[in-house]
């Protein structure tokens, strides 16, 4: 499908669905037409977050094990692709879509084994998968669907999950990441394998959320104009959360390591930065006369989350990003 063809009335329909659905509602995937519209549209964005969360991933070293991957939940199957797009097919013994839709299942099946046709592509899930990828999914699960979701996970080799960048999908994953850790190792977004810091009182205000951008030629492309307007889609920073784990020892970071949390806060003068390391979660300062240039790449938004931080009490005396320190040690 192309944009010529889009029901743009489903769209509006499946986009209510989304912010009013109740956990466990019936499936609201009605036609393929519904879920060919998605797939051009919001399912696109849901790939971009993707594509950030496994470039993330790039950066760290990280590469997932051998085995099949398993899909869960897929909609029209984005994540899948997204994955395969980005680790290649090499490591992939097959492809597994799983949703509680038939529809669903079949619609995602289909585009996988055109794009990557060597690649066995089943549809069902599978007993203990390789590489589970989760997508968008807590909010349409009830209490007892999410316990049932949590042990399957743990049984996995690993674990990728992204969901919207909103406060409660946050606290959400973080209650998850605390009783998942128990059996599989951490990978991101946590620099360290310690307790999750935004779950002390002081931190009460905060969520674990971060920024994916989507591609340039968006903000350029009609079609896209149309789908934000009609929609009440705001097309710039695409908020998120993600966990991701591995049954695998995951190796120590450089000593420093800290991750950015959201957006850093510019002011005239100095940046608040809110930053995660195995210490916990604190707001740090950084002053425009003493870093001017680590300034200057907080204000512009060009900065990897990942950094080697060294503070003086609650103030940064230094900032490297961890790919550029890791690149000049190797």
């Amino acid at each position: 499908m192309d944009w010529t063809q889009i029901d743009w009335r489903a769209l509006e329909r499946l986009r209510a669905d989304f912010l009013h659905g109740k956990p466990g509602r019936a499936n609201y995937w009605q036609s393929e037409s519904d879920l060919s519209s998605y797939d051009v549209t919001f399912a696109q964005r849901i790939g971009w977050k993707w594509d950030y969360v496994l470039a993330e991933l790039g950066r760290r070293g990280w590469s997932p094990p051998e085995g099949e991957v398993l899909d869960w939940g897929c909609g029209s199957g984005i994540a899948g692709r997204a994955f395969l797009d980005h680790f290649g097919v090499r490591s992939a013994t097959s492809l597994r879509v799983w949703d509680r839709s038939a529809l669903a299942m079949n619609f995602a099946a289909h585009p996988a084994r055109t794009k990557y046709p060597r690649l066995t592509v089943h549809t069902g899930l599978a007993e203990r998968p390789a590489i589970l990828l989760l997508s968008h999914v807590l909010t349409e699960l009830t209490a007892a669907q999410t316990e049932a979701l949590v042990a399957f996970a743990a049984t996995a080799q690993c674990v990728l999950w992204v969901e919207p960048g909103t406060r409660d999908a946050s606290r959400a994953l973080i209650a998850l990441r605390g009783r998942l850790r128990a059996s599989l190792s951490l990978v991101g977004p946590c620099p360290h394998q310690e307790g999750c810091g935004l779950l002390t009182a002081a931190n009460e205000r905060h969520w674990c959320h971060h920024f994916a951008s989507p591609p340039p030629g968006v903000f350029q492309d009609g079609h896209w104009s149309r789908f934000a307007d009609l929609l009440g889609i705001d097309l710039r920073d695409l908020p998120l959360s993600f966990l991701v784990l591995d049954r695998r020892p995951v190796p120590a970071p450089p000593p420093g390591t800290t991750r950015i949390i959201g957006h850093p806060r510019i002011y005239k003068s100095h940046a608040l930065v809110l930053s995660c390391d195995r210490t916990g979660v604190g707001e740090r300062k950084l002053t425009r006369r003493a870093l001017p240039e680590e300034y200057k790449r907080l204000k512009q938004g060009a900065d990897d989350p990942l950094q080697i931080m060294r503070c003086v009490k609650d103030q940064v005396v230094s900032l490297q990003p961890l790919s550029s320190f890791e690149s000049g040690h190797s």
